[in-house]
Protein backbone atom coordinates (compact mmCIF):
# COMPACT_ATOMS: atom_id res chain seq x y z
CA UNK A 1 0.00 0.00 0.00
CA UNK A 2 2.49 2.55 1.11
CA UNK A 3 4.57 1.95 -2.32
CA UNK A 4 1.11 1.91 -4.33
CA UNK A 5 0.55 5.27 -2.88
CA UNK A 6 4.18 6.50 -3.07
CA UNK A 7 4.10 5.59 -6.90
CA UNK A 8 0.22 6.95 -7.11
CA UNK A 9 1.72 10.38 -6.17
CA UNK A 10 5.61 10.45 -7.52
CA UNK A 11 4.25 8.98 -11.43
CA UNK A 12 3.22 12.80 -12.45
CA UNK A 13 6.83 13.85 -11.47
CA UNK A 14 8.64 14.92 -14.43
CA UNK A 15 5.36 15.44 -16.04
CA UNK A 16 4.56 19.10 -15.89
CA UNK A 17 7.58 21.38 -15.81
CA UNK A 18 4.91 24.26 -13.53
CA UNK A 19 3.98 21.47 -11.30
CA UNK A 20 7.78 20.01 -10.81
CA UNK A 21 9.02 23.36 -9.95
CA UNK A 22 6.15 24.16 -7.67
CA UNK A 23 6.90 20.55 -5.81
CA UNK A 24 10.33 21.74 -5.55
CA UNK A 25 9.47 25.43 -4.23
CA UNK A 26 7.40 23.94 -1.53
CA UNK A 27 9.33 21.23 -0.47
CA UNK A 28 12.76 23.27 -0.63
CA UNK A 29 11.49 27.15 0.51
CA UNK A 30 7.81 26.55 2.89
CA UNK A 31 10.27 26.83 5.93
CA UNK A 32 10.74 30.86 5.06
CA UNK A 33 6.72 31.02 4.97
CA UNK A 34 6.85 29.48 8.67
CA UNK A 35 9.28 31.91 9.77
CA UNK A 36 7.36 35.05 8.23
CA UNK A 37 3.86 33.75 9.54
CA UNK A 38 5.29 33.78 13.18
CA UNK A 39 7.47 36.79 12.43
CA UNK A 40 4.20 39.07 11.53
CA UNK A 41 2.09 37.35 14.57
CA UNK A 42 4.61 38.52 17.00
CA UNK A 43 4.33 42.03 15.71
CA UNK A 44 0.27 41.58 15.79
CA UNK A 45 0.06 41.42 19.54
CA UNK A 46 2.57 41.48 22.40
CA UNK A 47 0.96 37.85 23.70
CA UNK A 48 1.94 36.64 20.35
CA UNK A 49 5.78 36.15 21.65
CA UNK A 50 4.87 33.61 24.02
CA UNK A 51 4.03 32.18 20.61
CA UNK A 52 7.04 32.78 18.95
CA UNK A 53 8.79 31.09 22.18
CA UNK A 54 6.43 27.91 22.21
CA UNK A 55 7.03 27.35 18.38
CA UNK A 56 10.73 27.54 18.73
CA UNK A 57 10.65 25.39 21.64
CA UNK A 58 7.98 22.86 19.55
CA UNK A 59 10.62 22.93 16.26
CA UNK A 60 13.99 22.82 18.82
CA UNK A 61 12.68 19.63 20.24
CA UNK A 62 10.85 18.29 16.96
CA UNK A 63 14.48 18.59 15.13
CA UNK A 64 16.57 16.52 18.13
CA UNK A 65 13.68 14.00 17.85
CA UNK A 66 14.25 13.82 14.51
CA UNK A 67 18.13 13.49 15.00
CA UNK A 68 18.45 10.93 17.44
CA UNK A 69 15.81 8.87 15.23
CA UNK A 70 17.71 8.90 12.07
CA UNK A 71 20.95 8.23 14.49
CA UNK A 72 19.52 5.11 15.57
CA UNK A 73 17.46 3.81 12.71
CA UNK A 74 17.57 3.88 9.29
CA UNK A 75 15.55 3.55 6.16
CA UNK A 76 16.69 4.03 2.73
CA UNK A 77 14.86 6.45 0.41
CA UNK A 78 12.90 5.59 -2.30
CA UNK A 79 15.23 6.01 -5.18
CA UNK A 80 17.88 4.15 -3.33
CA UNK A 81 15.39 0.94 -4.06
CA UNK A 82 13.32 1.78 -6.67
CA UNK A 83 13.49 3.19 -10.19
CA UNK A 84 11.13 6.74 -9.07
CA UNK A 85 11.40 10.06 -10.63
CA UNK A 86 13.48 11.86 -8.80
CA UNK A 87 13.67 15.71 -8.44
CA UNK A 88 16.62 18.12 -7.17
CA UNK A 89 17.87 18.65 -4.50
CA UNK A 90 19.26 15.23 -4.68
CA UNK A 91 19.91 13.96 -1.05
CA UNK A 92 22.22 11.97 0.20
CA UNK A 93 21.45 8.02 0.14
CA UNK A 94 22.59 7.81 3.32
CA UNK A 95 20.84 10.29 4.85
CA UNK A 96 17.31 7.58 6.21
CA UNK A 97 13.92 8.54 4.38
CA UNK A 98 11.95 8.57 8.51
CA UNK A 99 12.07 10.58 9.06
CA UNK A 100 11.33 13.71 7.04
CA UNK A 101 13.04 17.04 8.47
CA UNK A 102 11.08 19.25 6.27
CA UNK A 103 7.61 17.81 7.13
CA UNK A 104 7.86 17.33 10.73
CA UNK A 105 9.13 20.48 11.13
CA UNK A 106 6.27 22.04 8.80
CA UNK A 107 4.20 20.28 11.64
CA UNK A 108 5.36 21.51 14.76
CA UNK A 109 5.03 25.32 14.05
CA UNK A 110 2.05 24.65 11.92
CA UNK A 111 0.68 22.99 15.43
CA UNK A 112 2.13 25.74 17.93
CA UNK A 113 0.51 28.80 15.86
CA UNK A 114 -2.36 27.13 15.54
CA UNK A 115 -3.17 26.94 19.87
CA UNK A 116 -2.23 30.90 19.35
CA UNK A 117 -4.15 31.75 15.95
CA UNK A 118 -6.65 29.13 14.48
CA UNK A 119 -6.88 31.06 11.23
CA UNK A 120 -2.79 30.85 10.44
CA UNK A 121 -2.31 27.56 12.47
CA UNK A 122 -4.91 26.11 9.68
CA UNK A 123 -3.42 27.99 6.77
CA UNK A 124 0.01 26.55 7.92
CA UNK A 125 -1.28 23.11 8.57
CA UNK A 126 -2.60 23.34 5.07
CA UNK A 127 0.60 24.01 3.97
CA UNK A 128 2.61 20.98 5.92
CA UNK A 129 -0.11 18.75 3.71
CA UNK A 130 1.97 20.29 0.63
CA UNK A 131 5.42 19.95 1.93
CA UNK A 132 4.52 16.19 2.75
CA UNK A 133 3.58 16.06 -0.66
CA UNK A 134 5.93 17.51 -2.45
CA UNK A 135 8.59 15.62 -0.10
CA UNK A 136 6.74 12.39 -1.99
CA UNK A 137 6.22 14.15 -5.67
CA UNK A 138 10.18 14.70 -5.75
CA UNK A 139 10.74 10.80 -5.04
CA UNK A 140 12.29 11.81 -1.16
CA UNK A 141 10.30 10.01 1.09
CA UNK A 142 7.35 7.48 1.14
CA UNK A 143 3.64 8.44 2.47
CA UNK A 144 4.64 6.27 5.72
CA UNK A 145 7.74 8.89 6.54
CA UNK A 146 5.27 11.72 5.71
CA UNK A 147 2.36 10.36 7.52
CA UNK A 148 4.41 9.32 10.75
CA UNK A 149 6.44 13.33 10.68
CA UNK A 150 3.42 14.74 10.28
CA UNK A 151 2.20 12.71 13.73
CA UNK A 152 6.09 13.60 15.43
CA UNK A 153 5.84 16.89 14.79
CA UNK A 154 1.76 17.02 16.05
CA UNK A 155 2.51 15.34 19.09
CA UNK A 156 6.12 17.19 20.13
CA UNK A 157 4.36 20.49 19.91
CA UNK A 158 1.29 18.49 22.03
CA UNK A 159 3.71 17.37 24.59
CA UNK A 160 5.55 20.98 24.55
CA UNK A 161 1.66 22.34 25.53
CA UNK A 162 1.23 19.44 28.24
CA UNK A 163 4.50 20.97 29.81
CA UNK A 164 4.02 24.62 29.38
CA UNK A 165 3.75 25.22 32.95
CA UNK A 166 7.38 24.26 33.18
CA UNK A 167 8.80 26.05 30.43
CA UNK A 168 6.07 29.28 31.35
CA UNK A 169 8.07 31.37 33.95
CA UNK A 170 11.27 31.28 31.89
CA UNK A 171 9.63 32.88 28.72
CA UNK A 172 7.88 35.43 31.11
CA UNK A 173 11.47 36.46 32.33
CA UNK A 174 12.81 36.88 28.89
CA UNK A 175 9.62 38.65 27.15
CA UNK A 176 8.74 40.86 30.24
CA UNK A 177 10.81 43.99 29.54
CA UNK A 178 9.53 44.04 25.95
Amino acid sequence: MNMRLFRSINQYAGSSKFLDTLMVLISKKARFVYLLAVILLCFQRNDYKKMAAYTGLSAGVTYIICFLIKLFSFKPRPYVNHGVQLLPPFPSKKDSSFPSKHTTLAFAVAASVFVYHRAAGTLLWLLSVLVGVSRIWTGQHYPSDILGSAIIGNMTTYLIRRIEPIWTPLVSRIFRPL
